[in-house]
């Protein structure tokens, strides 16, 4: 249905040549959910670009069912393609969305009655037909631009990362949809930074700088990983210092912790892995048990594995400090009517890194923003050290992260640097030095004179984070800091993460990565605007075991405490 041959495209920024693609080459068969993986900045977006005929290849031949995409109409009406961010009008309701799309897409009058039912019933969007578009969850704006993008029937699909951002209950919920589209007759490409989700692809096509690395079935590949992938016990409250000698061994290509766990690929057989772990003079009786590879263990093999930052020892150690060093205590939100936050209690110890996850809409985001002293709380208050958030004491002994990037991108990245430490009470020399360390310890100095605009992703997430901790805070609130991000990138980052932890720096972050998840000491679960769930990640997948299910995932988990939830499920969770 559509084949790319030799296809190169470049792009001319600041007088310099930048290739997005290199002498691609490949095809897409008919009936088959295709996903197109690849870190930031591999060229997924402008390869998706290339077949809906946005853009124009500078070397090669783009063909879409036989006809040149960027000259033929007819393919307009032949490829349907959903952007990565959300592109419908916020200030309109989703039936204004739909007529709107489907006076742009040509949708005859006639059909469009029974075209809108099904797909409102399909996205189970039928309910909320007279809502603004704006004031619909991230799944909710996904299932929008789907059927928006679905009006006109397309035999292609092109899906640009649709479920970033997303939770992981409005993920399954996506990946269900999109399944039942796939006909013999439709072929779809789904865009994604969740390796997870490259299993669930028929095929895969990786691509890393612009090359195509690999096409194929991803079973195919992940075998690639097989006897090189071990688990790592008896490591408990150990496993935050040991992840940076992980990665410092030769043969190690990727260390990450998975609950009490650490799981690491290496190269070879896991000789050296192994004869480390007899050599360690910790007191703990370490084993390296197999492992069952996952996709992205051999992405990781396949982009030449992850390698601790240069500069992990930016955070000074903050022993006797208060503890717990972060509570909430009976936390509650309205907005009128409607109850976003229901009494909710916890509190989190020095040094711990605690998750609060939920699904899109559970009240969330809502906690955290009144956690770190965004948000007033109708009832109930929350501290830091013991200080109320509501004291500017407290609030100048946190750092706090935006999911979104916040800084000024018009400033060069010494300017932001100077900038945040003097919001954050830095003056003369103690200014000075953290600017100094900042450059140092998170790579930046290369680009202390280039505007922010202009960093790569990774290099953004940096330059946030180095803003946020200049101050030495005793609390450290991350919200979504990986959204977006490819894997090599999060690795990187949660290494800076938990040598804050290993420094007593308490963490608290939202994530909608799972497997970010797991680096948690303990996770929260809200769930409408309640606590669903409270304890460390193995306690949650122990407690979703069953007969189905004996080994479950953290995403399993979650699923079925959301389950458990909606059901009324009496049992108390774990502590």
């Amino acid at each position: 249905m559509i084949e790319l041959e030799n296809i190169g495209k470049t792009f001319v920024s600041g007088g310099k040549k930048i290739q997005a693609l290199k002498n691609v080459t490949a095809s897409i068969e008919v009936g088959k959910l295709t996903g197109l993986i690849g870190p930031d900045g591999a060229g997924k977006t402008t390869f998706l670009r290339l077949i809906c005929g946005l853009l124009v290849p500078s070397a090669g031949r783009v063909s879409v069912l036989g006809l040149n995409p960027a000259t033929a109409r007819e393919t307009r009406e032949k490829v349907g393609y959903m952007p990565q961010r959300f592109g419908l009008y916020e200030d309109l309701t989703v039936l204004e969305n739909l007529h709107l799309h489907a006076d742009l897409r040509g949708v005859p009058r006639g059909e469009r009655k029974e075209r809108y039912g099904k797909l409102l019933a399909f996205t189970s969007l039928e309910p909320f037909t007279d809502r603004l578009a704006g004031r619909l969850s991230g799944g909710m704006k996904q299932k929008l631009g789907l059927a928006c993008t679905l009006l006109s029937r397309p035999p292609v699909l092109l899906l640009d990362e649709p479920g970033v951002g997303v939770d992981p209950v409005a993920r399954r919920e996506l990946w269900r949809i999109t399944r039942g589209l796939l006909t013999p007759e439709r072929a779809v490409i789904w865009s994604t930074s969740y390796l997870d989700e490259a299993g669930i692809c028929d095929t895969v096509l990786l691509l890393n700088e612009g090359e195509l690395v690999y096409s194929g079935s991803p079973k195919d590949l992940t075998e690639r990983a097989r006897g090189h992938v071990f688990l790592i016990d008896g490591i408990g409250e150990k496993r935050r210092w040991l992840i940076v000698p992980f990665l410092e061994m030769e043969q190690t290509l990727d260390a990450v912790i998975q609950g009490s766990r650490a799981r690491v690929v290496v190269r070879d057989n896991g000789e050296e892995l192994k004869a480390k772990l007899l050599s360690q003079r910790l007191g703990l009786a370490l084993s390296a048990s197999p492992a069952k590879p996952r996709f992205e263990d051999v992405f990781m093999s396949i982009l030449g594995g992850a390698r601790p930052p240069a500069g992990v020892n930016f955070f000074k150690s903050k022993d006797g400090t208060a503890d717990p060093m972060v509570e909430a205590r009976n936390l509650t939100k309205r907005f009128g009517g409607f109850t976003a936050v229901d009494d909710i209690s916890f509190s989190i110890g020095r040094g711990e890194i605690f998750g609060l996850l939920g699904p899109n809409g559970a009240g969330k985001s809502t906690t955290f923003k009144m956690m770190c002293g965004l948000l007033r709380p109708t009832s109930g208050d929350c501290s830091i050290a013991g200080a109320k958030i509501a004291k500017a004491a407290a609030r100048s002994r946190l750092g706090y992260m935006a999911q979104k990037f916040s800084l000024y991108e018009d400033l060069s990245v010494w300017q932001n640097l100077d900038f945040f430490s003097g919001v954050y009470g830095l003056t003369g020399a103690r200014k000075k030095e953290a600017v100094t360390r900042a450059g140092e310890a998170f790579g930046l100095y290369p680009h202390f004179s280039a505007p922010a605009r202009s960093l790569p992703l990774g290099f953004k997430q940096r330059l946030a984070l180095a803003c946020a901790v200049m101050h030495g805070p005793d609390a450290l609130f991350l919200d979504e800091p990986s959204s977006g991000v490819d894997p090599v990138t999060r690795r990187e980052f949660w290494t800076y993460i938990n040598e804050a932890a290993l420094g007593g720096v308490t963490v608290m972050v939202t994530t909608h990565f799972m497997d970010e998840a797991e680096y948690c000491d303990r996770i929260a679960l809200i769930y409408q605007g309640k606590v669903a769930a409270l304890g460390a990640p193995d306690d949650l997948k122990a407690s979703a075991v069953d007969e189905r299910n004996p080994d479950p995932t953290l995403e399993d988990a979650f699923i079925k405490w959301i389950e458990r939830a909606d059901a009324g499920w009496a049992g108390l969770p774990p502590t």
